[in-house]
């Protein structure tokens, strides 16, 4: 980072959340939700299964035995499954509103010597276009 500083003094550097998909979003929301139901299930001890007719399996009745390790469980496994739904792993470059690196289509992140090349590039290019007479009719 200090690196790209001193070459470009003026360049302004941010960082945003990358919005993950629609359906990502709303299974993670779901699933944020149905962790906070089974959790009260669990510690008032209701039988979700007994009220569609089915016998309660064997993990329900560990968690009924052992409540707070079945709390914790379920909120940190679900909270891994969330983040995972959440987590696009973006690291896109723009320059002048101009896209010059995505991660999501190349798979990596550039190097320094990389990013140092395309913003080389996307520089030299800005100020060749700058510098072409405009042409009026």
């Amino acid at each position: 980072m200090q690196a790209l500083y001193q070459r470009y003094p003026d360049i302004r550097i941010e960082g945003e959340n990358y919005l993950p998909t629609p359906l990502y979003r709303h299974i993670a929301s779901f699933l944020s939700m149905f962790k906070l139901l089974v959790i009260g299930l669990i510690i008032i001890g209701r039988d979700p299964f007994a009220l569609i007719g089915m016998p309660a399996p064997g993990i329900w009745e560990w968690g009924q035995g052992n409540k707070i390790y079945a709390c914790m469980m379920v909120f940190f496994l679900s909270n891994m499954i969330e983040n995972q739904l959440m987590s696009t792993g973006a690291f896109e470059i723009t320059l002048n509103d101009v896209p010059v690196w995505s991660k999501l289509e190349s798979g990596h992140l550039p190097s320094m010597q990389q990013l140092v090349q395309i913003l080389d590039n996307e520089m030299k290019m800005n100020v060749h276009m700058n510098t072409r007479p405009h042409h009026h009719s």
